[in-house]
């Protein structure tokens, strides 16, 4: 268990102090007692009595055992409190495709290639005189205290505009420098040698890196500050030891079309295809860009956290113990891990596997919904995952320890679902081509990279039609950022790609709420599987 202690001098909430005191922990719905995820002990101080909400969000042995929720404890002078899961350790993407692209030429020195996410952050260090990676270092974003995604985080903002824009920035300021320092004494590069940075973000994570206010990204009309790329001396945002270093915004297209896009569309060389390509970066966010007749068409549509193990009632990282995927044969589930350790959770992957295989035994119907128990003889091997929760029917995906599945991560499941696919289909009607029309559909991003064709074909996330047209190309706003930092043709090759790409705003489109609608329907022959072919 991880342990820390925090002090107060009146009566403060808990969740507030342990952030002050910069110990990470889960905060899903930023501090709303709703997700049941900022899990603490205790261990000694005064603290408020168990809510009814914390009754209703912990297990009875949960709550004997001493853990509290974070969020809806308030305390008053000195608390030991210990994370019943201390720290794990996450999985995150650092690799990509990388185009042949002709390099500049340096004669010395360092440069710092960076992806900022929401969710994770990557760094490499570049010798800018060979091209050569010397070490990469890659952690969860340290922003997550503030919430798990680009509203909360806003919202943060919002609720706290004293400090909350101050507070965000300087979490991934001081998250970056660390990064830095430990790629340097790794490598044993000089840090006063790193000429550039250069950084791919979305577009709400590049505002707060820079301190500049995100608010307007998250409040109608949703038009950032700013958009074009921007460059600065990297000691004027905090992340430099040497006065010459210079740090490189990449540019985005809309407030949900970001820098990390632009850049992977660009190292997947979108603007030279003479074919129909699909690139889907799939996230919090999904965006989507289509690249067909010399245009370049793009949308973003909000996936939720669903596929990331947020907002799942079992759901966790990427981390160790993870369930990453699941088959149902006969009477057992059989369940695979992270690192093979006892399960813990279900990642990303897991709940799409999840789902794609209770659709492959038909205990979930094409409307989302789990059948009836009693529709299934005793004898049926699937007789017994079935089971009622009150009136709500559930999952066992494993019992010790008990891991359920509910109709609401069901749910969050196709609200992801409907959203990815209802922006692809946007995305075709308006360039008039249909799926069939498609030549390759290429899956970017950390949490992409982990999703199988299988799953994510088999949730209908993408029609079958497209199963052996997929190609995975990792991390490629990471890699944009390498080829920014190597070569100014490069970087004026991403600025000039987001000035023609077009971002098309779904909720103007025409019937988007049925294309949605008809998108929310799992594959199992409906009217939906029709239109697509």
């Amino acid at each position: 268990m991880g342990a820390g202690k925090v002090s107060s001098r009146e009566r403060e909430n808990l969740m507030q102090l342990l952030l002050t005191e910069a110990i990470a922990i889960d905060n899903s719905c930023n501090g709303k007692g709703t997700c049941g995820k900022c899990k603490i002990k205790v261990i000694s101080g005064d603290a408020s009595s168990v809510c009814v909400t914390e009754k209703r969000l912990l297990k009875p042995e949960e709550i004997a055992a001493g853990i509290r929720l974070a969020c809806l404890t308030e305390t008053v002078g000195e608390v030991v409190v210990e994370l019943p899961d201390g720290e794990r350790q996450y999985t995150v993407l650092t690799e990509g495709f990388l185009p042949d692209f002709e390099k500049d030429q340096y004669q010395a020195g360092y440069g710092v290639a960076i992806d900022i996410g929401t969710t994770t952050v990557v760094t490499a260090l570049i010798d800018l005189r060979t091209g050569r990676e010397l070490s990469d270092a890659s952690t969860i974003n340290a922003q997550k205290k503030y919430g798990l995604d680009v509203l909360t985080r806003i919202t943060y903002e919002i609720e706290h505009p004293e400090n909350g824009i101050r507070e965000l920035r300087e979490a991934i300021v001081t998250s970056l420098n660390q990064m830095i320092a430990g790629m340097c004494r790794q490598s044993g590069a000089d840090r006063d040698e790193i000429r550039q940075i250069v950084v791919g973000a979305n577009c709400t994570m590049m505002h707060m890196l820079l301190g500049v206010d995100a608010k307007p990204i998250g409040q109608a009309p949703y038009i950032p500050v700013f958009t074009e790329a921007r460059e600065l001396y990297a000691e004027a945002a905090g992340l430099a030891e040497n006065r010459e270093t210079m740090l490189y915004c990449l540019p985005s297209v809309s407030g949900y079309i970001g820098a990390d896009i632009v850049a992977g569309a660009y190292v997947c060389q979108l603007h030279r295809e003479t074919g129909n390509v699909l690139f889907i970066d799939i996230g919090t966010n999904g965006e989507i860009v289509l690249a067909t007749s010399g245009t370049l068409l793009c949308c973003s549509c909000a996936a939720g956290p669903a596929l990331e193990g947020m907002n799942i009632s079992a759901g966790m990282r990427a981390a160790e113990g993870a369930v990453e995927d699941v088959w149902i044969t006969g009477s057992e589930v059989i369940l695979k891990t992270i690192k093979d350790a006892p399960p813990a959770g279900l990642c990303g992957s897991g709940i799409l596997a999840v789902v794609k295989e209770l659709l492959r035994v038909g205990l979930v119907k094409k409307t989302g919904v789990f059948i009836k128990q009693e529709t299934l003889e005793p004898d049926d091997g699937r007789y017994h995952m079935i089971r009622l929760n009150g009136t709500k029917r559930e999952f066992v995906l494993c019992r010790d320890p008990e891991l359920i599945v509910t109709q609401g991560d069901i749910r969050q499941v196709q609200l992801a679902k409907g959203a990815i696919l209802s922006g692809v289909v946007a995305l075709l009607d308006k360039a008039g081509i249909g799926i069939a029309d498609l030549d390759r559909v290429m899956i970017a991003g950390q949490f992409g990279a982990h999703l199988p064709v299988d799953s994510l074909i088999g949730t209908g996330i993408l029609p079958a039609a497209v199963k052996d047209k997929v190609v995975y190309v990792g991390n490629s706003s990471k890699t944009g950022a390498y080829m920014a930092l190597m070569s100014a043709s490069a970087k004026k090759g991403i600025s000039d790609l987001a000035a023609a790409m077009e971002y098309i705003e779904l909720a103007d489109t025409e019937n988007y709420e049925r294309i949605f609608t008809q998108s929310m329907m799992f594959p199992d022959g409906s009217a939906f599987q029709e239109k697509v072919k």
